[in-house]
């Protein structure tokens, strides 16, 4: 009788996957707590939660909403109407003050005017005969250039034509010297050194005039010789600063 044999013994091969147990065991846990979770979810729905509580908390913010957006609709417009009602006001307040000052301004001219008129037909005893009543300057756009006005008067006695020459000369300084320069050496508009005159109360010569670069003025000086019959003479001299501190 031969011997039974005995079944030759197998071997299983296995791979081995490192952390494969590790992410097996997490895995397990993320289903239990989804699976929790998803469970609280269901017992609030069906227990104490209340979907129409929360549509009806949906309405009522949606209404308190609406009623702030009108608010706020409203204060802005509120708003846009004051600061437009506030630059109306400033405009108004600014044309106003214009309006005075144009008015002080002209009053002014108006009072000079009047005292001027007032010292031809009415002067004091100091006063008469021929009179340098004033030079001014004003400046122009162009540095050095000025517009210049001179007014000659006769007080008190005016029936009569007054006629002469005026000069004007400009005295300053030039590399430290003093210097004379005559008006028609400054200006376009002045042809002769003395510049002839002819009237009964008053009468204007204007003109423009230009500095040299490097000289510096200090005084203008007016010499008005009357002749004929009214032969006089006035000189006067006005500082150049107060001439255009202005």
């Amino acid at each position: 009788m031969s011997e039974q044999r005995k079944p030759a013994e197998e071997y299983v091969v296995i791979r081995h996957r490192p952390g494969y147990r590790f992410r097996r065991a997490a895995l397990l846990v993320s289903l239990t707590l989804v699976a929790a979770a998803a469970g609280y979810a269901a017992g609030l729905a069906q227990g104490g939660f209340r979907f129409s509580s929360a549509e009806a908390s949906n309405e009522q913010l949606k209404d308190r909403v609406a009623r702030l957006e009108s608010n706020y609709r409203d204060a802005r417009q509120q708003l846009v109407n004051l600061e437009r009602g506030k630059l109306i006001d400033q405009q108004a307040l600014n044309e106003a003050r214009k309006i005075i000052v144009d008015l002080e301004t002209r009053v002014g001219a108006l009072q000079s005017d009047l005292t001027f008129y007032k010292n031809i037909m009415a002067p004091s005893e100091t006063s008469k005969g021929l009179q340098v009543d004033r030079f001014s300057l004003g400046s122009d756009r162009q540095p050095g250039v000025y517009n210049f006005k001179l007014v000659l008067t006769q007080v008190g006695n005016n029936k009569s034509y007054i006629a002469g020459v005026v000069a004007v000369n400009i005295i300053g300084m030039r590399n430290d010297e003093k210097e004379v320069i005559a008006l028609r050496d400054l200006s376009q508009d002045i042809e002769d050194l003395g510049v002839k005159f002819r009237f009964r109360y008053f009468q204007d010569v204007e003109g423009k005039l230009t500095l040299p670069d490097d000289f510096e003025p200090l005084e203008v000086q007016v010499v008005a010789q009357a002749q004929g019959r009214k032969s006089s003479q006035a000189e006067r001299t006005f500082n150049w600063d107060d001439l255009t501190e202005n």
